[in-house]
């Protein structure tokens, strides 16, 4: 899970969100015609919910949801989890390269940028290159299918306003993101869009729920109740903010938060 949380602001105004250039407006991006969310779809409920990457998964929890890693995660770990009627999302990073990951060798060097700050073998990848990208994507889509995942969580969807060493603009990022939507449902699985909140009036229709971190430590909570008014749960995850100091404000909202350690191991503090 990484800790990507531009405010819209500071991404236009700071020499490390990227060259001016990667600033476009929604309106000069041309989306594609048809956002309809086909009808075998399964999208999450807006219940109770995990999420555990680090440590022996704990699948005893009386929840709603799991979040999963993709790779890291056994299919009969899913396939229990389905027994108890529990909806699985699995995470994987669709912005950059992990050293370790055992498709790591996949990716071509001309797709790799600079180190994400903070995550020692990571890089940020070149998400205009879809065509060198599109096969290692693809075949994380279809491991999830394969493995029983309901939906997908990818990760670091926000390159453009990020130091990635590429000239990514606004509206790379979202034709990117568009293409990872349309990819996720035509394997009839539902995908969260991931942080990005700056982006998400012009991906609403595309993206069958939102996944933020830290949303009321850094403020940015009021951005995603677009999801909230169409109908499409809100989960957020809070690190270093107490319960107490979120819970009340996130239930008046609608937004599903649990605090967690940065780790994201068992450990998890609810606002239910």
């Amino acid at each position: 899970m990484k800790l990507q949380h531009p405010v819209i602001f500071l991404a236009l105004l700071l020499p490390s969100c990227g060259p001016a250039s990667a600033v476009v407006t929604s309106a000069a991006v041309t989306l594609p015609v048809d956002a309809s969310l086909p009808q075998d779809i399964v999208t999450p409920p807006n219940g109770t919910w995990q999420i555990q990457y680090a440590g022996r998964i704990d699948t005893s929890h009386d929840v709603d949801i799991y979040n999963l890693d993709l790779f890291d995660t056994d299919p009969a770990t899913i396939k229990d989890l389905h027994a108890r009627g529990i909806f699985v999302m699995c995470y994987f990073s669709a912005g950059s390269f992990e050293g370790w990951r055992p498709d790591s060798d996949d990716f071509p060097a001309e797709v790799l940028g600079r180190e994400v700050e903070g995550w020692p073998g990571e890089k940020w990848l070149d998400i205009r290159n879809i065509d060198l990208l599109r096969p290692i994507l693809s075949a994380r889509l279809d491991l999830a299918a394969q493995k029983g995942c309901d939906g997908v969580d990818p990760d670091n969807v926000n390159g453009f306003a990020n130091d990635t060493g590429f000239s990514l603009t606004f509206e790379d990022q979202l034709q990117y993101n568009i293409w990872l939507a349309e990819s996720a449902h035509a394997r009839g699985l539902s995908i969260g869009l991931k942080n990005d909140s700056e982006q998400i009036p012009d991906l609403l229709p595309y993206f069958d729920w939102q996944l933020q971190e830290q949303c009321f430590q850094y403020n940015e909570c009021d951005l995603l109740l677009p999801f909230i008014e169409a109908g499409k749960p809100v989960f957020n995850i809070e690190y270093s903010l107490a319960a107490k100091d979120f819970c009340s404000q996130s239930k008046e909202l609608g937004i599903n938060s649990i605090r967690k350690n940065l780790e994201l191991d068992e450990y998890i503090e609810t606002c239910q």
